[in-house]
């Protein structure tokens, strides 16, 4: 495992697939208020290993899934992100993030423009923080309806084997490109899928009623190339991905500029701005940031953790590892931070101090492992 905190606060919740884990042999751990898995009997690295090689099934229901309705809805979020919400396309997702008034990153999260006659706006925010996320658009927006949506969990079923052990269960799902949206009857229940993922890989992110997610995971779990996946793998399948977790690579102290999701900024957004921050991220934009996230290759079997200083060949401090863990899939330690731009160019050898001892790291380009999103026609918007 590499990055993640495991909260010690209890009282914990439960999901609705919890007496699943438990009986698959799940070693359970208090994680954002809420009990999961951190991994099965098979462990950490062979979880990570199946989901790159066929599919994996991960509970995600600790996730906030709500849904924003009025007049204008998109407009009014635009307030809050800066992503261009406005010209979304129906049945279309678009990652953004919720800034303060610096431009730094509350949280980030996944929108969708959902179909129909009246603007609606689908969203799912990070476990720790939406309790925040929802008071903050609730108080900023008070035209608009947000509809918490606490009688769904979420599945994700990640790897290149995953279209074809959802499609048995979901017919359609394989129509979908990349950040499209759909919504599906099953069996008299309706499911929202989205092609989308947290692990570089092909994958789907599911939103159901609860009553049937322990029934409707089975059945993935039934097919003989999709296992349950707990959080260790999937926090390893991120990094890999170069993927940033919420409260490690990004949080209030982080513009998204030097957090390397400029592509999450609408180029409309960036001249016009109407966002918390947008001072701050036009300067970012227009001469660089002070500093960048960038992957880190460690020499040496160790993996390097966050928090680690990264130093410069005269051991002045330029950096700090933000995730670090064991690449499974490239049988290394990997890790990504942030540096002064002047030192985040592929190929610099900076270092660390791990438990006593001298630590090269080598600047990587981002992501460790290719994505291999599936893109099945140009996207509309």
């Amino acid at each position: 495992m590499s990055n993640l905190a495991i909260s010690q606060d209890h009282p914990v919740a439960r999901t609705p697939l919890d007496a699943l884990h438990r009986r698959l042999g799940a070693r359970m751990v208090p994680f954002a208020g809420y009990d999961m898995p951190l991994h099965y009997p098979a462990g950490i690295v062979a979880e990570h290993l199946h989901t790159r090689e066929k599919a994996g099934l991960f509970d995600v229901s600790h996730m906030g899934q709500a849904i924003l309705a009025g007049a204008g809805a998109a407009r009014l979020l635009e307030t809050l992100t800066p992503a261009d919400l406005f010209e979304l396309a129906p049945e279309r997702t678009r990652y953004t993030q919720l800034l303060d008034d610096s431009g730094g990153i509350l949280d980030d999260l996944m929108a969708t423009r959902l179909p129909g006659r009246d603007e609606r706006l689908f969203l799912v925010v990070n476990a720790a923080t939406k309790a925040q996320d929802f008071a903050l658009i609730e108080r900023a927006l008070p035209r608009l309806a947000l509809h918490v949506q606490e009688t769904r969990a979420m599945l994700a079923l990640q790897g290149p084997r995953a279209v074809g052990a959802l499609k048995g269960l979901v017919p359609g799902v394989e129509e979908l490109s990349f950040m499209e949206w759909r919504a599906f009857d099953f069996e008299g229940a309706g499911v929202y899928v989205t092609r989308s993922g947290y692990t570089g890989e092909d994958g789907f992110e599911i939103s159901l009623p609860s009553a049937i997610a322990e029934g409707f995971a089975s059945r993935l779990l039934d097919h003989p190339d999709v296992a349950p996946i707990g959080l260790g793998a999937r926090d390893s399948l991120r990094l890999e991905a170069g993927v940033c977790l919420y409260g490690h690579d990004i949080d209030a102290t982080t513009d998204p500029v030097e957090a390397g999701l400029t592509f999450s900024i609408g180029k409309r957004r960036r001249v016009e701005g109407g966002f918390p921050g947008f001072a701050r991220i036009r300067v970012a934009l227009d001469r660089g940031p002070a500093r960048l996230r960038v992957g880190l290759a460690p020499q040496g079997k160790a993996p390097v953790r966050e928090g680690a200083p990264i130093l410069a060949s005269d051991g002045r401090r330029v950096g700090r590892v933000t995730s670090g863990g064991f690449s499974p899939s490239l049988a290394r330690p990997i890790a990504m931070g942030y540096v002064e731009r002047a030192l985040a160019e592929p190929g610099t050898s900076l270092h660390t101090e791990l438990r006593g001892k001298t630590v090269e790291l080598v600047v990587t380009k981002l992501p460790f492992m290719p994505h291999r999103y599936v893109h099945l026609r140009k996207d509309r918007t």
